[in-house]
């Protein structure tokens, strides 16, 4: 069985050998995310954070076993979103600034029920797991970007294949023309700035830092009200015409301008980033183990749960600060008070050795292979895993169509960027092209 841990780059910060030497958050940390996990299982599946709760004097918490994670997200109502509570005044009176997904939470989506029609009336249609509409177009928009490298027999797989194709994918969806993905490409860099640079579990910025990130955004948010005006008047096939006619049942009317910006900054946020990650890991495992390679592409039976075993060796979003406790509770016999920061560290759960069989393989027969966290579970899933599980097959249907052999390509220094999620910067590949393809 070959490695499925992501192979790292060296760095300043040594690999974690006890429980004192563990720091999920520090600089360079996620290039031994997976040496800590198992410790964290072993010696604190409940880890606290002294100080760093959403209030003076509160802590938070690193919840690292699934079965503590699944009862959290199933229960939104004990354990809240924070960004469901209404931000508090500053000392001064002023309101701290809210990007437009923030302000549409408020306005959209601030209870449980109203969470839920969010979800199945204005992103389930486009983006949910029945949203089937798009597969023509991730399948040409695939094959298009093979085009342009596959007599080469090498590739920088990040940048000339799992970046573009989100990217086109969420510009085409929206509704924006895909000669603008540069521009949407740097205001995505900046909606997910809090997730890269972002300091401790909380993904804080410095007030320069987010001061930066408010300019860049400003015109992103003239971009998407031009567009909305756009479309209002002349409507197409796509997402942004769709929600400017569409009425609202959970509130029973049109949605404001301003609510569809917020919308569709969730979903450019939520879409490009984990499906870009998830296809470059799944790349490595197939370099790790070609063997692998050849089973998939003999029988596309496997390809389903190739990708979600993918997803739970290798997710994306390692982990969020997303929860709040409403009151005491006990996880794994330590007391967590009420108000404090619950981290939810997707990554271990994925791994824990409690519930998975072989937790650090990767096996083509695991059965309940969905029931992994990386989109998280319950009602607070990610809108927009169907696309993304959509995007991944279709990709990897077309590339094992078109490549025969694939392994690692020279000068792969195997950095990943800080924050929370497990994003590759580059991945060189070599590859023998299909004899047809």
């Amino acid at each position: 069985m070959a490695r499925t841990e992501p192979r790292t780059a060296n760095n300043a910060l040594k690999c974690p050998m006890s429980l004192a030497e563990v720091d999920l958050f520090a600089l360079g940390a996620q290039e031994h995310w997976y040496e800590a996990y198992p410790i964290l299982h072993a010696q604190a599946p409940v880890l606290r954070l002294p100080g760093e709760g959403a209030t003076p004097g509160a802590d938070g918490f690193v919840l690292s076993r699934y079965a503590d994670i699944l009862r959290v997200v199933r229960d939104p109502e004990r354990f809240p979103p924070g960004l469901t509570t209404r931000p508090k005044a500053n000392p001064d009176g002023s309101m701290p600034p809210m990007n437009a997904m923030m302000a549409s939470i408020q306005s959209l989506r601030p209870d449980e029920t109203l969470w839920r029609a969010h979800k199945a009336e204005l992103t389930d249609p486009w983006v949910g797991p029945g949203a089937t509409r798009h597969a023509d177009m991730i399948a040409k928009a695939a094959n298009q970007l093979i085009d342009a490298w596959i007599d080469r027999g090498e590739v920088d797989f990040v940048a000339e294949f799992a970046r573009p194709l989100p990217q086109i994918v969420m510009a085409t969806v929206l509704g924006f023309p895909v000669e603008d993905i540069p521009r949407l490409e740097i205001w995505g860099g900046a909606q997910v700035m809090a997730f890269v640079h972002g300091r401790t579990h909380r993904n804080l910025l410095t007030p320069e830092q987010g001061r930066e990130q408010m300019r860049i955004l400003a015109g992103f948010k003239d971009y998407v009200a031009d567009a909305v005006i756009e479309k209002r008047r002349r409507p197409a096939d796509d997402m942004i015409s769709w929600l400017t006619q569409i009425t609202y049942a959970g509130l029973g009317r049109k949605l404001t301008d301003e609510e569809i910006n917020g919308v569709v900054y969730a979903m450019v946020i939520g879409g490009l980033e984990t499906t870009q990650y998830a296809i470059a890991e799944q790349a490595q495992l197939f370099c790790e183990d070609p063997e692998l390679y050849r089973t998939v592409r003999e029988d596309r039976s496997t390809l389903r749960t190739f990708l979600e075993e993918g997803l739970r060796l290798r997710s994306p979003t390692q982990g969020l600060s997303t929860r709040m406790t409403t009151q005491d509770e006990v996880f794994n016999g330590l007391t967590i008070p009420a108000g404090s920061t619950l981290h939810l560290r997707w990554a271990a759960a994925n791994r824990d050795p409690v519930e998975w069989e072989r937790p650090n393989d990767l096996v083509l027969d695991r059965k309940g292979v969905t029931r992994h966290l990386a989109f998280s579970q319950g009602s607070r899933s990610c809108p927009g895993s169907g696309l993304s599980r959509q995007e991944q097959a279709i990709a990897w249907g077309r590339l094992l169509d078109r490549i025969e052999t694939l392994e690692y390509g020279p000068d792969n220094g195997f950095e990943h960027q800080p924050g929370i999620m497990l994003g590759l910067y580059k991945l060189n590949l070599k590859f023998r092209r299909a004899a047809v393809g």
